[in-house]
């Protein structure tokens, strides 16, 4: 059986760990029609997955993802293409912006111009009337 052995460091803390973990195994459920179970550790969480063909953990700790995932003869035909799109999904999901994350301080300033010129203009005041020559 051919063999998929991903890993990817992160820096997002067990709590954003867990629920990149949690959005990649609801992708797989709808997207591949896997079956998702989702044990949850004091120090680390292991998500098991199998499908038709398909069986393999995601070990998530509080530094790194790690998968492993034997494919079936039909699917390990397609190996290399099914491992690509799985490691790009992963790293979609841990690039993705996080609540927990900070934005820069460039960023904020942006975000309030933003929102600065999405105001209407303050009308300027009205002049007086011009007052008519008398001849």
């Amino acid at each position: 059986m051919p063999d998929i052995h991903i890993h990817r460091d992160h820096h997002l803390g067990f709590k954003e760990a867990r629920k990149v973990a949690f959005s990649w195994a609801e992708k797989a459920e709808e997207k591949f029609d896997m079956e998702c179970t989702y044990e949850e550790g004091e120090t680390e969480d292991l998500l098991t997955f199998t499908r038709s063909g398909v069986k393999g953990t995601l070990l998530v700790d509080a530094h790194q993802f790690e998968m492993k995932a034997q494919l079936g003869f039909l699917f390990g035909a397609f190996k290399d293409r099914i491992e690509a799109e799985i490691g790009e999904q992963l790293d979609a999901l841990l690039n993705a912006p996080h609540p927990s994350a900070k934005k820069p301080a460039a960023d904020k300033k942006k975000a309030a111009a933003d929102a600065d010129a999405d105001k209407p203009a303050p009308k300027a005041a009205a002049k007086p009337a011009a007052k008519a020559k008398k001849a």
